[in-house]
């Protein structure tokens, strides 16, 4: 039964979302002694099972260790110092090591960061609360926005300083703000990636990104005995019509090279995901920001979802501590051409990542041999590799001072 009246409620900050930009952001608050408040309408058990990213640029890596959430990921992570590109049956090694000056990238699955960032909020007295119902965000042209909720039968109104938007692609906070504020910027890839989890120990150290006639595959891995795989396919794919025995013709055939050979075992999980690119600007109206894929989606080619939702919450937090340290909004107020800056230079490198490798239905043979031609250039230019490298293992951030 809903309470007749809602029970009022006050924060700092309001988070709409659970996923890492939102536990990122409240745990980052905490440090700052900013108090917040995290709302999210799936299940802690869904939001921590959900089988997403697992690249963690270099950067990312260091944040969640100096916010004292990184002991599992140091333990557990598997460090990688190059990735493979493969390509008429031969592999050529990036080596991010010697391109960057020793930086590297780990394998880590996203639902793992959220696990421990949400055992770091609740175990230091957070407030996350899930499996919340409608939701909604109110009056953010004004000095107190509102979250309004529902939670075990309670209605619930929460007035905040600032309300921060991190509730995804399909969330309610970016539909909230007016029409006539945001320019979107999309584009759909005509194929999508069928990914697996397999019982399989990886097959090699490192990921392989592999160019074939038949189309992109991508080997990776989670754990040192769990494999994850992709295979380039048509994004209305009917999963069903893949067997397992199928799948793995398929990855066998993409990633074949000359003395190696991929190693099988049970398919655990599997599903096609479509490939899109998306940037909404701004990335702020009124006191509602927005962070993560809420504001942008980038093809899963480069590795830079995740990344890049934890960037962006980074400079949200220091602009908001500088707001409730001097009480300037200058950092808030440069949110969104911070963030963009950094989300376009990432849209960049993710396309270019993808149209280097994929296969497209309109290509002709001059567009075959050019790809062909600048993943030779890219495996012999130590320049070339050493923009593949950095952009792979994370641009530096932008910190303005004013």
């Amino acid at each position: 039964m809903r309470s007749p009246v809602p029970i009022s409620e006050r924060t700092q900050v309001g988070i709409v979302g659970a996923g890492p930009a939102g536990l990122v952001l409240s745990h980052l608050l905490y440090l700052q002694g900013i108090d917040s408040v995290v709302v999210e309408n799936r299940s802690r058990q869904y939001v921590e099972e959900r089988v997403r990213a697992g690249v963690l640029e270099q950067g990312t890596r260091d944040l969640l260790t100096e916010m004292g959430v990184g002991d599992r990921m140091r333990a557990e992570g598997l460090i990688h110092y190059g990735v493979e590109l493969r390509f008429g049956g031969q592999g050529h090694r990036i080596d991010f090591q010697e391109l960057t000056n020793g930086r590297s990238i780990t394998i880590y699955a996203q639902h793992e960061v959220v696990k421990d960032l949400t055992n770091a909020r609740l175990a230091t007295g957070g407030q996350v609360f899930f499996e919340v119902e409608d939701v909604s965000v109110h009056d953010l042209d004004s000095d107190l926005p509102k979250i309004r909720y529902r939670k075990d039968g309670a209605d619930h109104e929460l007035s905040c300083d600032f309300i921060a938007g991190c509730d995804g692609f399909h969330g309610i906070c970016r539909p909230s703000i007016p029409p006539g504020v945001l320019t979107e910027y999309d584009r759909v890839y005509p194929f999508g990636w069928l990914g697996i989890l397999a019982g399989a120990p990886p097959s090699t150290e490192e990921l392989i990104y592999a160019y074939h006639d038949r189309g992109f595959a991508l080997h990776s891995m989670r754990t040192p005995q769990i494999g994850r795989l992709y295979l380039q396919c048509d994004p209305e794919e009917d999963i069903d019509s893949w067997s397992d025995e199928r799948i793995w013709s398929e990855l066998q055939t993409r990633l074949a090279a000359d003395g190696w050979k991929l190693t099988e075992g049970p398919i655990l999980q599997k599903g096609v995901t479509g490939m899109r690119s998306f940037v909404v600007e701004p990335m702020q109206y009124g006191r509602l920001f927005l962070a993560g894929d809420s504001a942008h989606i980038v093809p899963p080619t480069g590795a830079k979802g995740l990344n890049l939702a934890v960037a962006d919450v980074r400079v949200l937090a220091r602009a908001l501590a500088r707001f409730y340290k001097t009480g300037s909004k200058s950092l808030l107020d440069q949110y969104s051409d911070t963030c963009l800056r950094r989300v376009w230079k990432v849209q960049r490198f993710s396309w270019w990542m993808t149209s280097i490798l994929h296969r497209f239905p309109d290509e002709n043979p001059f567009d075959r041999r050019r790809q062909l031609a600048e993943l030779d250039y890219l495996t012999s230019s130590m320049a070339a590799a050493k923009t593949l490298a950095e952009n792979y293992v994370g641009l530096p951030m932008d910190d303005p001072e004013s």
